[in-house]
């Protein structure tokens, strides 16, 4: 198992059968019950979620300022950059707004810092850069919270600059002519929840004004879905409106640069959906940034050149396998350190040879294989850059806040963030975060909140597809996460390079195809045969034409046999462990239970004389022959009550038992024996 613990929802048979006379589909139906939305209107309302009106953007702090200095630059012809940020969220915030201005006559530069030699943000070396090229404002994109030195910089060099961010705020802001950002403490923005690019977006509309809000909107919602998706913001309140509008202009695609990269990435006529563009079109966006070239994915989203558009998909989706190829092997470098220097609590892990743009997933995987929060360093002539990733709701952001007399710089989420620290710091550092984590708010194990508990029929082509009315899904609308019981596997064969484990199930003689992600099941003991519970999302596997229903797994777990089941029970009271009421009654022998063993003994040998098998054997032999159902942890119960009053000689080997029967004169009285006499009181106690 991955995870520590599913957690299973408690069902709502009543409101499914609601919203099934409400007119759902059963399983959507159940779904939906079991997350309290139980009535027709609450299911509508999400289930429509294009229409959630969006609120005023003039709301959120500041944006009346942005929009007069941006309108300013505009109207005096200034040459103003928009920086952003290299990752999926910053390309398409930094390609929307540049969209928009130049739109409107602006001319504009777009600038995203190179993450291999500048680093993430703001730099001093950048805005003395733009400086030189008569810049005259900057408007940065989910970046700049936390730049208060190059802000600085940028007025003594005589540009303005107006910062549009969704990242954690320090106590000090930077000193701009504007600073929006919902996370601010003085902001009344209701929704907190938006992405560097719904930022972005937000500062379009208010440029653009009521009367010319919704045409921009229109024209912009499929870069704002891309990196609200990719940024794995929560899906509520306003970001399911612009990430549902996106979606539908995606399918098809009518900005060249993203149909060239759904065809290349291999969708196809597939329909593209929130999964599609996070785990399909996201990568390989992100994979520019971290390799160095995130001007090539900004050129792709702005590009009218389908010649261009072609080929720039082309190199993105090269850019992604070479990223695969460098994230496995720094992962099982990693993998292999850990399992000969072991690391609890959090994992703090520094390299010289590692690329830097591609350990953030690294961490990511280890976070999730390891189940704390990791901190991947790449060190370079004494400095190193780190991305880290949390595990079991660790607030990244407050630990680095405790630990920053450590370090030089730091940035971003509770989830993932960025930090700088010099090498001679990081084995403080590892004992501070350490410290910090367990001095820090206890969070709950790691759970897999699982949404229903299926049977296999139910997994027909239309009801899978009915869930995609739940679409956009992402945090705070999951996809949905089903529970297959006692599914027996048949067959599995690793794919993708040894990544990835495919799968063959059978359950109720239905067969079910399935795919683990970055899993080989070798920790959980899978072999052809056995039997598994299984946790997954659903979806439609469109091959040749053919559409079948193909588990995502999430999670499984070997299911022990009745016999492995019975053995643990017979182990546990031999250990003396306490036994519950079902497990000592599962022990206790009946009558029945010793005449049908004593008989058989007596069949197969006389005084003296020694038989020797397997427990189990002798378990199916008695079974047999008294007509008893064969269970081999009583058995040797019995065998043990048998040796205890005297009637026999019992020597246990390692896996097979000698018993040799013992001559009694008198009567023996198998009532008096302690051993049931315990299995009893455990019972009554219980």
């Amino acid at each position: 198992m991955k995870y520590e613990s599913w957690h299973l929802a408690p069902p709502c048979p009543e409101g499914q059968r609601a919203l099934e006379a409400a007119g759902l589909p059963s399983l959507l139906a159940g779904v939906l019950a079991a997350r309290g939305v139980v009535r027709a209107d609450q299911a509508h309302r999400l289930l429509s979620p294009e229409g959630e009106p969006i609120p005023d953007p003039l709301l959120l702090k500041d944006m009346d300022r942005a929009v007069e200095r941006v309108q300013q630059a505009l109207d005096r012809d200034e040459l103003i950059c928009v920086y952003g940020d290299y990752d999926v969220d910053g390309i398409t915030a930094t390609a929307l707004l540049t969209q928009f201005l130049t739109g409107r006559g602006g001319r504009v530069l777009p600038y995203i810092p190179c993450r291999l030699e500048e680093g993430y943000g703001l730099n001093a070396e950048a805005v003395q850069a733009l400086a030189e090229q008569h810049v005259q404002l900057i408007i940065t994109v989910d970046c700049g919270i936390t730049a208060v030195e190059e802000t600085a910089l940028a007025r003594q060099l005589g540009m303005d600059v107006v910062i549009t961010d969704h990242h954690t705020c320090k106590e000090e802001l930077p000193h701009a002519r504007a600073v929006v950002d919902p996370h601010r403490p003085d902001c009344p923005y209701p929704f907190k929840g938006l992405a560097g690019v719904g930022v972005a977006l937000m500062l379009a509309l208010a440029v653009a004004g009521p009367e010319q809000a919704p045409a921009t909107l229109q024209a912009l919602c499929d870069l704002a879905a891309v990196g609200t998706i990719a940024d794995v913001m929560p899906m509520t309140g306003e970001n399911r409106c612009i990430v549902s509008l996106g979606l539908s202009y995606l399918n098809p695609a009518r900005r060249l640069g993203l149909a060239a990269l759904i065809r290349c990435a291999g969708l196809g006529e597939k329909p593209v959906t929130s999964v599609s563009v996070g785990y399909t079109l996201a990568p390989r966006l992100n994979a520019s940034g971290r390799m160095g070239r995130a001007e090539a994915a900004v050129e792709l989203l702005l590009t009218r050149d389908p010649a261009r558009a072609e080929e720039l998909a082309q190199a993105l989706c090269e850019l992604n396998r070479e990223r695969q190829d460098i994230e496995s092997d720094i992962f099982h470098q990693c993998v292999q350190h850990l399992s000969a220097s072991p690391q609890h609590g959090v994992i703090v892990l520094a390299g010289s040879q590692w690329h830097q743009g591609v350990v953030g997933i690294v961490a990511s995987r280890l976070a999730e294989k390891y189940g704390c929060p990791c901190f991947m360093i790449c060190l370079d002539q004494g400095i190193g850059k780190g991305s880290c990733r949390s595990w079991g709701g660790v607030n990244l952001f407050e630990l680095l806040t405790e630990c920053a007399c450590l370090l030089e710089s730091f940035g971003g989420h509770a989830l993932a963030a960025g930090f700088t620290v010099r090498e001679e710091n990081i084995p403080a550092l590892a004992r501070a975060l350490r410290r910090a984590a367990l001095n820090g708010p206890k969070t709950p194990q790691a759970a897999l909140e699982v949404d229903l508990a299926v049977q296999p029929q139910e997994l027909t082509v239309e009801a899978v597809e009915s869930l995609d009315l739940l679409e956009p899904c992402g945090s705070g609308n999951p996809r949905p996460v089903l529970l297959l019981r006692g599914a027996q596997v048949h067959t599995m064969t690793q794919v993708g390079r040894g990544r990835h484990l495919k799968l063959r199930l059978e359950a109720r003689g239905i067969s079910l195809d399935a795919i683990w992600f970055s899993a080989d099941g070798v920790e959980e003991g899978l072999c052809p045969g056995c039997r598994v519970d299984v946790v997954f999302s659903p979806q439609i596997n469109d091959f040749r034409g053919r559409r079948d229903v193909q588990l995502q797994v999430s999670d499984l777990r070997v299911v022990p046999s009745r016999a492995q089941l019975e053995r643990g029970v017979y182990e546990k009271y031999r250990r003396g462990d306490r036994l519950t009421v079902q497990e000592a009654q599962l022990l206790l022998p009946s009558r029945e239970d010793f005449v049908g063993l004593w008989r058989w003994l007596k069949r197969q040998s006389s005084v003296g004389s020694v038989v020797e098998d397997t427990p189990v054997r002798i378990a199916r032999a008695v079974s047999r022959s008294s007509r008893q159902r064969e269970i081999p942890a009583r058995t040797m119960l019995c065998l043990e009550v048998l040796e205890e009053r005297g009637l026999i000689d019992l020597n246990r080997r390692t896996d097979r038992i000698q018993i040799r029967l013992c001559h009694v004169e008198q009567k023996v009285d198998l009532e008096a024996s302690e051993i049931l006499k315990k299995l009893r009181d455990a019972i009554q106690k219980n």
